[in-house]
């Protein structure tokens, strides 16, 4: 077979593939050439970018706090992902491995937790943050991670039992307790589940808008990247080129991270078992 009948093969084969990942990949495009175009451009409907315009990048700086906001999205971001890891995994192992009455019932309400739209009880917790002064901080989008996170118990449990009994069963054995097992056999063997549900922790975090326009918008030293970007897109609406530098910065973590640590988030997705 010829070089471009394999080529046409393979393009036959994954046509549908191909043509999804151009739908995702234009306005990605579109976004980083508008980042690198002129007031001009930008307002004539110009594809690409004569000449190109890296100041954009430097006059975001400038008029924007980027940087305090790249900082307070990595404390939120971060903060986020630590809480959840350290709450939701001895959770899902005591739900996944642990003989603990009324367990089913427990774990439905974990179920009913992440379906639930956070709007729903927004009201009585906001009056909580604010009776304890923490509103105007990151505090109130950070600290409930420490108390489980619905959704990455879930994902984690259905990971842990996809591990065989025959590990946990032998460290008891070996005269582990529950900490013991957890610790040695468990988030070892776990390690692509707890890093898919801290890549989803992080996303979520990083992206969101909603909680930062709830709690910190009367402050602009504690805006993350997210609610940064929509507010200086509300000010600056016509410099279209600073505005799309703005984006293209904001979504380079994320998108530095996943390619990173894609190999391990795919795993963990599809070795996350569906028995329970």
């Amino acid at each position: 077979m010829t070089v471009r009948k394999r080529v046409l093969t393979v393009f036959a084969e994954h046509a549908i593939l191909i043509a999804l990942g151009i739908m995702f990949l234009v306005p990605v495009v579109f976004v980083a050439l508008t980042s690198v175009m002129n007031s001009g451009q930008t307002l004539t409907g110009a594809l690409w970018p004569k000449p190109w315009e890296w100041s954009n990048y430097q006059r975001a700086f400038e008029k924007a706090p980027v940087a305090s906001w790249f900082l307070n999205s990595l404390l939120y971001a971060g903060g986020s992902t630590l809480f959840m890891l350290v709450s939701s995994v001895p959770m899902a192992y005591v739900l996944a491995r642990v003989r603990i009455r009324f367990a089913n019932p427990i774990f439905f309400a974990v179920i009913v937790a992440m379906l639930l739209p956070p709007q729903v009880i927004q009201v009585p917790i906001y009056v909580l943050w604010a009776h304890l002064h923490l509103v105007g901080t990151l505090w109130p989008l950070v600290l409930p991670h420490l108390f489980g996170h619905a959704f990455s118990i879930f994902l984690l449990r259905q990971f842990f039992l996809t591990i065989p009994q025959e590990y946990t069963d032998a460290a008891r054995i070996d005269g582990n307790g529950e900490w013991g097992i957890l610790t040695r056999v468990m988030v070892p063997m776990a390690k692509p589940g707890i890093a898919a549900a801290s890549i989803f922790m992080f996303f979520q975090s990083w992206n969101d808008y909603y909680g930062p326009l709830l709690y910190t918008s009367e402050n602009p030293d504690n805006w993350p990247i997210a609610y940064g970007l929509a507010s200086f897109h509300g000010t600056h609406s016509t410099d279209w080129g600073v505005i799309m530098a703005v984006t293209v910065l904001a979504t380079l973590p994320v998108v530095v991270v996943f390619f990173f640590a894609q190999r391990v988030f795919v795993e963990g997705i599809t070795l996350t078992g569906v028995k329970g």
